[in-house]
């Protein structure tokens, strides 16, 4: 959940936000953390959900056992694949090390135009502060193109976000969310 009680409330305003705008969420299919508060804000709302998640965590337990849909998969590179496919738009909302690992390769994968999808930081209590100033270092440096920086939106207000996300695409619009 992290060190703030901001960080659960942001994932429970942008859930309900998703499910008030009725924007499906694609996510790890975890009820843990801040994934299972955004999930069950979506729920909540009566939003749909699906979660991907391999069989080695559902057998943890750690499965959110009241979703749309469960997928479950073999390994993680399989779940990665599946949420990417499903997903119109990948959102990073304050996170640890598997946040970040799916955050720089969907990234990637823009940026390699392996997908044409938004790609963002949820950022809150400037938890991504850091991280901006570095990736901007990384421009300044010439090992990052100031294009791709740019493919990386980044905002504090979910409502702004998910405007920025809905007109992101050609058709104004996204079904599901990752």
């Amino acid at each position: 959940m992290g060190a703030r009680p901001e960080f659960a409330e942001l994932a429970r305003s942008f859930g309900r936000l998703l499910a008030e705008r009725q924007v499906g969420l694609v996510y790890g299919g975890a009820t843990v953390g801040l994934m299972g508060v955004l999930a069950d804000a979506v729920l909540g709302g009566g939003g749909e959900v699906i979660g991907v998640m391999p069989r080695s965590l559902v057998d943890r337990e750690i499965a959110h056992t009241h979703l749309s849909e469960l997928r479950v998969v073999n390994n993680m590179h399989e779940r990665k694949a599946i949420m990417a496919e499903l997903s119109d738009a990948f959102v990073a909302l304050p996170g640890g090390l598997g946040t970040f690992e799916e955050l720089f390769e969907v990234w990637t994968w823009a940026q390699l135009g392996l997908h044409r999808k938004p790609v963002a930081l949820l950022d809150v209590a400037d938890f991504y502060a850091p991280l901006a100033s570095f990736l901007d270092h990384a421009v300044n440096e010439h090992f990052i193109k100031i294009t791709n920086r740019a493919m990386l939106l980044t905002e504090t207000d979910p409502v702004v976000l998910l405007d920025q996300l809905m007109a992101y695409r050609p058709s104004g619009m996204i079904s599901k969310l990752t």
